[in-house]
């Protein structure tokens, strides 16, 4: 059965990533196009650098010009920013990114994407799902990848010099050449290592770069900069390399992981809060900000305190970016390390925030630890805990019973202001402090979350949910 998730459809690779099921959800995938008045339209296809991405994307190719519709491939693996960047500037109704973003090496996907680059809403991949269940392997047509090459059918272009350049004209250049700042870069074994080892020397960056080479295994770690990844970038940025600022992208480089000046990782809720409180106050924008209901509310502080608004959204970028675009915000983000700025793509880039992390050193001329420290001198430093928790599928359907039929929390502490059960299980204390419960939308993880004045604190609330269900 083919589901989207959060980010796309996800599965593992032999498993239920097959060829049989790609051509199934590109079949599917024609019809609705179809449907919604798109016939024969230009459609943008790119793939990352995992098991089978090139092939894939060939193989829906194939369905998609049989299917009467026009395949722009990007013909090299490729950043899915850099897929969006394009059906935005083409104004294209669609794109196809084969990618499983930071998920492990066995699985595979397909991320869609809809006018002005957006990830595409529940509405439409609920219509994609309806479209594949009509749908046999029979009904599927294709054509071959090389003879419709030949035929002009399929025109193969790689648009990341416009990419690039968009980015460069959207930094303050001149400001980062003459910083003269060190950089350290992961790509992780993924695809940001063309782009953004171009943005940064163009920008005169002493540039030290490790994992670039193309493994499909990632090093045998996720391609996900988190603390548990990111040892190696610690230790070129503090021990062996003395730089101002290491960063890494994950698997197709629509997140970010940092490591700052002292060696330590930055979490993606503090580069939020780092970069919204940077444009606000020293780039002078001014605007809304949009978080989902996992991430830090010291944005909510920051974004009041500089007379601004912060919404809380659901888990999924689709929700952030409708919600920029519905309110005008000037940023928007995930804990899970994605964000848009405006006036660049309608999706999370995980190169451009690079960037931009970069022109906030040179701008500022402070160290990153010294820039956070000064907003939590001004705002208060919350602390988190989180945990995951690999689930059967018996066994999340009886926490799913528990909080959303049976609405079953744990007995805290401390005074409750209410409980949200849009998005899992949110819990929102008098005191400002929170914890979330709820089930990933790409992987079968139950994740928790929890935000408090104390790290011990914060822990002891994931730890009473974990009580709570017997983990």
């Amino acid at each position: 059965m083919i589901k989207f998730g959060t980010g796309g459809w996800r599965a593992v690779i032999a498993d239920d990533f097959t060829k049989a099921n790609l051509q199934l959800l590109t079949q599917g995938a024609c019809n609705y196009m179809t449907k919604e008045g798109f016939p024969g339209a230009e459609v943008c296809v790119g793939y990352d650098r995992r098991f089978l991405s090139k092939e894939a994307a060939h193989w829906l190719c194939e369905v998609l010009v049989a299917n009467g519709f026009k395949p722009y491939v990007v013909a090299r693996s490729s950043p899915t920013p850099l897929i969006m960047f394009y059906v935005e500037k083409h104004a294209l109704p669609f794109g196809f990114m084969v990618t499983a973003s930071h998920n492990p090496a066995i699985y595979n996907g397909v991320k869609v994407f809809t006018y002005g680059g957006r990830d595409a809403d529940r509405e439409v991949t609920s219509a994609i799902e309806k479209e594949i269940e009509g749908i046999t392997e029979k009904d599927v047509k294709w054509m071959d990848y090389d003879k419709a090459v030949a035929e002009g059918k399929i025109i193969e272009g790689n648009p990341m010099n416009d990419y690039i350049d968009s980015i460069l004209d959207a930094i303050n250049v001149d400001a980062i050449k003459k910083a003269n700042l060190r950089v350290a870069l992961d790509p992780m074994y993924g695809v940001s290592q063309t782009s953004l080892s171009m943005i940064l020397q163009t920008c005169r960056c002493d540039l030290a770069v490790i994992h670039d080479r193309h493994d499909t295994l990632f090093g045998g770690k996720l391609p996900a900069p988190n603390e548990d990844t990111m040892g190696p970038l610690q230790a070129l940025v503090l021990d062996r390399y003395h730089c101002d600022l290491g960063l890494a992208t994950d698997g197709d480089a629509d997140r970010l992981g940092v490591i700052d000046d002292e060696g330590k990782f930055v979490h993606p809720n503090k580069l939020l809060v780092l970069l919204y409180y940077y444009l606000v106050k020293y780039r002078g924008w001014s605007g809304p900000c949009v978080r989902n209901n996992s991430t830090t509310h010291l944005l909510d502080r920051v974004a009041a305190g500089l007379g601004q608004k912060c919404y809380e959204v659901n888990v999924g970028f689709k929700w952030v970016s409708a919600k920029m675009t519905e309110t005008g915000a000037i940023l928007g983000g995930e804990s899970s390390g994605g964000l848009a700025v405006k006036g660049h793509i309608s999706g999370k880039d995980g190169i451009y925030a690079a960037a931009l992390m970069v022109e906030m050193l040179a701008v500022t001329g402070k160290k990153l630890s010294q820039l956070y420290r000064d907003i939590c001198e001004e705002f208060g430093e919350p602390f988190s805990a989180e945990a995951d928790f690999r689930m059967t599928q018996e066994r999340k359907e009886e926490i799913q019973k528990l909080l959303f039929a049976d609405k079953k929390s744990p007995a805290f502490a401390k005074p409750i202001d209410r409980i949200s059960l849009e998005d899992g299980c949110k819990v929102y204390f008098k005191d400002d402090s929170w914890v979330i419960c709820r089930f990933s939308g790409t992987e079968p993880l139950l994740r928790m979350a929890a935000e408090a004045a104390s790290k011990e604190e914060a822990q002891e609330l994931v730890d009473t949910w974990k009580q709570f269900l017997e983990l």
